[in-house]
């Protein structure tokens, strides 16, 4: 089995080297082995992040460094250029939690035949990867749970490709929502078979859009309910509330 790995980036010198470092850094199992396609998508940095790749070039199997629309542009050259049987998206302030955690991906592909794989997130502190501030422990999915404000967390979720050729891309239509929009979709809307890796597979660095201030909540809010409308249905006002809700207890878990 061969796990695209799609990394992109923006004037991220500071964070890059450690998302490089976990993906670069994975152990195949030495019976099942896994093959890894690692690449990058720069956004045209000039903070020096080009200069960082320089010695990683040799181990990226695609490297594009051009202008693009925004992040989730960006993830669609990734998946474009993706030749592996999954892929996955790992940002570049987040990193893979431990050095075995695509084996364990590609063994609970092997062992279910589902269409895609999550697991669950740890939010650290932007300067200490060690500092759990949140625990995003997903469970497992029943039907209908998007209704309940349920979610994977999308660095944590391990898509076949053949998913994308089937129900497309990211859209470019919402400016921070396009990940959720694109798990409705796949998994609500068309019901892609999901298979649940109770382990912490990714650590991400606290913040992003969608959570930032109050204005991007306002706004995330506003983006998950054109989410749902992109995709032909109608969601109830709890629907929408429940979304954020969900998250209280990951800061009731912590280390």
């Amino acid at each position: 089995m061969r796990i695209s790995v799609i990394t992109v980036c923006y004037n991220a010198a500071s964070t890059l080297k450690d998302a490089m470092d976990s993906v670069l850094g994975q152990v195949p199992d030495a019976e099942m082995p896994c093959e890894l396609e690692y690449i990058v998508v720069d956004g045209g940095s000039t903070d020096g992040t080009l200069d960082l790749l320089a010695p990683y070039r040799e181990r990226i199997a695609t490297l594009i460094s051009e202008p693009d629309e925004g992040l989730y542009d960006a993830m669609n050259k990734g998946v474009k250029a993706a030749t592996g049987d999954v892929v996955a998206i790992l940002n570049a302030d987040d990193v893979y939690a431990t050095t075995d955690v695509l084996a364990r991906v590609a063994d609970t592909f092997r062992e279910t035949g589902a269409e895609a794989v999550y697991g669950d997130l740890h939010y650290v502190a932007a300067d200490d990867l060690s500092q759990v501030t949140r625990r995003w422990n997903a469970g497992r999915y029943t039907p209908g749970a998007f209704r309940r404000g349920w979610m994977p967390p999308h660095p944590a979720l391990f898509v076949r490709r053949a998913c994308y050729h089937r129900w497309g891309l990211f859209t470019l239509a919402l400016r921070s929502a396009a990940d959720y929009e694109l798990m409705l979709r796949f998994i609500h809307r068309h019901g892609m078979t999901l298979a649940y890796l109770p382990e912490t597979l990714v650590l991400m660095r606290a913040g992003g859009m969608s959570n930032a201030s109050l204005k991007h909540r306002i706004r995330a809010h506003r983006e998950d309910w054109k989410a749902w409308r992109m995709n032909g249905f109608h969601p109830s006002p709890l629907t929408l509330l429940a979304k954020p809700l969900r998250k209280l207890p990951q800061f009731l878990s912590r280390a």
